[in-house]
């Protein structure tokens, strides 16, 4: 059975690099915004059945209270993104939004996806257009649209209930852009991740449902803050020594299977 054994430790071998490869992914964002740690979920393989429970035994009038099961290794059952809110950090640019609660904000991606994309990424901007954006190399749109007139930009406001107000210089009152909604998933587990810190809705994480903040447990919004990420480095660093140390078990065991192989093959010769 050496060759079962070295299969089966390859298995191992092979689900612990994925672990490996997440919780790398995990320390490389530990200073991104909103990021969502990840952890890999496994679940072991099929089972060789060699004697079933209950099977009456050939020296006794008595049955086997136990079976004889001899497993065929692990496999990556999947990653699962942990949303537990990040920390607070603060900006202090009008600009930057944090939502505290379980929401998200819609962006516009044209092609991607269906069309919307879901971030927690609070890192926002006004584009040439005077359109709120978000702060990055894409520069896509939050939905839904809100337009600021370009000479107000430095007088934009945002309230925790997500009113876009801006000064009008030819206005007493404060000018009402929009409102920021956030969009709440049953699941939001079974988003998929789209990089550059969007989300896009599967048939998993159920279709969202969308309202204002501080309204169906949306959350509210906090402007000047921006949420951290979630990933904790102490526990990562746990891990990855535990996956290490996994690892060189499974090569340990991997390589007294060859040598036992080699030793039947020396004996057969």
């Amino acid at each position: 059975m050496s060759t079962l054994a070295l299969n089966t430790s390859a298995s191992g071998m092979s689900a612990l690099t994925t672990q490996l490869d997440v919780i790398a992914n995990n320390l490389a964002n530990a200073n991104t915004t909103a990021f969502k740690s990840s952890r890999t979920n496994f679940q072991d393989l099929y089972y060789i059945e060699k004697k079933q429970p209950g099977v009456e035994s050939q020296i006794a009038d008595a049955t086997s209270p136990i079976g004889l099961f001899v497993g065929l290794g692990v496999e990556v059952a999947g990653t699962q993104l942990d949303f537990e809110q990040g920390p607070a950090i603060s900006t202090s640019k009008a600009l930057d939004v944090m939502i505290e609660g379980d929401g998200f904000l819609q962006v516009d991606v044209g092609e991607l996806g269906d069309g919307v994309a879901y971030t927690r990424a609070g890192s926002l901007n006004i584009d040439a257009d005077g359109n709120l954006v978000l702060a990055n190399n894409t520069g896509y749109r939050i939905e839904p649209s809100i337009v600021v007139p370009p000479e107000s930009v430095s007088t934009v406001t945002i309230g925790t209930d997500g009113s876009v107000y801006y000064k009008d210089p030819n206005a007493v009152d404060l000018v009402l852009a929009g409102t920021l909604e956030l969009a709440i998933f049953q699941n939001s587990a079974g988003l998929e991740s789209a990089g550059q810190n969007l989300y896009l809705e599967t048939y998993a994480s159920g279709t969202p449902e969308v309202s204002d903040p501080g309204t169906d447990g949306a959350g509210t919004i906090l402007a000047g803050y921006l949420e951290g990420s979630n990933v904790n480095p102490v526990t990562e660093l746990v891990d990855l020594i535990r996956t290490q140390r996994t690892f060189e078990m499974n090569s340990q065991a991997l390589q007294a299977a060859d040598e036992t192989l080699r030793t039947v093959v020396n004996i057969a010769n």
